[in-house]
């Protein structure tokens, strides 16, 4: 780490109004509301590399206003600030938006993986490593997010990875206290697969990875989707109490009847406004159940189906969203379900800034300024296999998915990460 301020390098798909990389790298360059008041970032975002660029691209505005910050034709250029070692203290990588392929499972093939190798390739040429930040899920390859985080390990350097959820306010404002005894957790949110699917995980994971003994790795899953979805909660898959007590945190449950006060709707109320459910079952290694469902329609803030963010590029208009995902868990000597909402102020909704993305971009300058990890990255190598395995399943027509190579055991940070100001 540099004795002066740290110096940073941006990788990322493409850049415009609302995307992730103008959540992100715009609060590096113009700071951000953080406790009460406008925040400066300690540190420098010298580089930027742009994998895509579109007719609203807003990189080469934010060049000419900033210009401490150069743009180059590569990664490589980008982290040696154009010479021929590296040149940065930190990396962030943005593989989220642009018009990338998108394969027969529905799975939208981001270059993160891709992104991560021409780093990785300028560490070795240069002979050292500094901080990595890779934004969302690490691949859509589950092989190759494991060499990811296995590669950081190798090499000794702090990487960490996923979105939001994990550190936004939450509403009320609780945390899972740790070595709790759970029985069962579930989350409902809204959206597609590949997608918001992951953010639904990650509700569960930050929460679930609390309890007794600390993560031990998820041994099966099984999706449901449509019909299935529905004969699977009639059955009793998972918990009915868990799950009314997650819809009743929400902030933007669609009423079941237009002018009736009562808006927690029923079964025959679900099956009539929710027109593709989608459920994520799976069991934990110490037998911990845990759900991930998706209920597009009552979530009545989703205004473009389940696979918009995936299909939105540079030069489409982009009409922002309210996010809203909700956890519920059943605890052991609990009387009632210990539920929250994690809180997502999305423009032009409840806000103008999508703040989550502040809480998120200051756990990435812990990072870069000590060089450690704040939360560990086991947990988005878990969720990222608990995606792959969730779309594997919904593939092979919603079978269930041993997955040995998700025992994956960790343990969280022992301080709170989450945005409580």
């Amino acid at each position: 780490m540099s004795a002066a301020r740290p110096r940073l390098a941006a990788v990322v798909t493409t850049y415009f109004k609302y995307s992730h990389a103008q959540h992100i790298v715009d609060r590096f360059l113009y700071g951000y509301g953080w406790m009460g008041t406008h925040y400066w970032p300690p540190m420098d975002l010298v580089s930027l590399y742009v994998d895509q660029v579109g007719p609203g691209d807003l990189s080469r505005s934010r060049a000419q206003q900033f210009p401490s910050m150069r743009i180059y034709p590569s990664i490589a250029e980008a982290l040696t600030c154009g010479g021929s070692k590296l040149a940065v203290d930190g990396v962030v990588v943005v593989g989220e938006h642009g018009d990338y392929p998108r394969n027969g499972k529905g799975q939208t093939q981001y270059p993160r993986w891709e992104f991560f190798q021409k780093i990785i390739q300028v560490f070795k040429d240069s002979g050292r490593s500094v901080p990595v930040f890779n934004d969302k899920h690490l691949s859509w390859n589950w092989d190759w997010a494991k060499q990811m985080v296995d590669t950081a390990r190798q090499m000794g350097f702090a990487f960490m990875a996923g979105s939001s959820l994990p550190v936004t306010w939450r509403i009320p404002s609780v945390e899972m206290p740790l070595g709790t005894r759970l029985r069962e957790a579930l989350s409902i949110g809204y959206g597609g697969v590949d997608s918001y699917d992951f953010h639904g995980l990650e509700t569960i994971q930050c929460m679930v990875e609390r309890r007794q003994g600390g993560e031990t790795g998820v041994k099966w899953l099984q999706a449901f989707r449509g019909e299935k979805f529905w004969d699977a909660m009639r059955a009793g898959l998972w918990s009915r109490r868990l799950m009314e007590a997650a819809m009743c945190r929400s902030h933007t449950l669609a009423p079941a009847r237009e002018g009736f006060n009562d808006i927690l709707p029923t079964d025959e109320d679900m099956r009539r406004m929710v027109g593709d459910p989608i459920a994520y079952h799976y069991e934990h290694v110490d037998e911990t159940i845990c759900t991930m469902i998706l209920l597009n329609g009552a979530a009545r803030d989703f205004h473009f189906g389940a696979d918009a963010e995936h299909h939105r590029s540079s030069s489409q208009v982009y009409t922002p969203l309210v996010k809203d995902f909700n956890f519920a868990a059943e605890i052991v000597g609990r009387c009632e379900p210990l539920s929250t909402q994690m809180y997502l102020p999305m423009p032009d909704g409840r806000t103008t800034l999508a703040d989550f993305f502040n809480p998120l971009v200051n756990n990435m300058e812990k990072m870069f300024l000590t060089g450690k990890p704040t939360y560990p990255v086991e947990r988005t190598l878990l969720t990222t296999g608990l995606v792959a395995a969730g779309v594997e399943s919904l593939y092979r027509g919603e079978v269930r998915m041993e997955t040995p190579h998700l025992a994956i055991n960790y343990q969280p940070a022992p301080e709170t990460t989450f945005m409580r100001a």
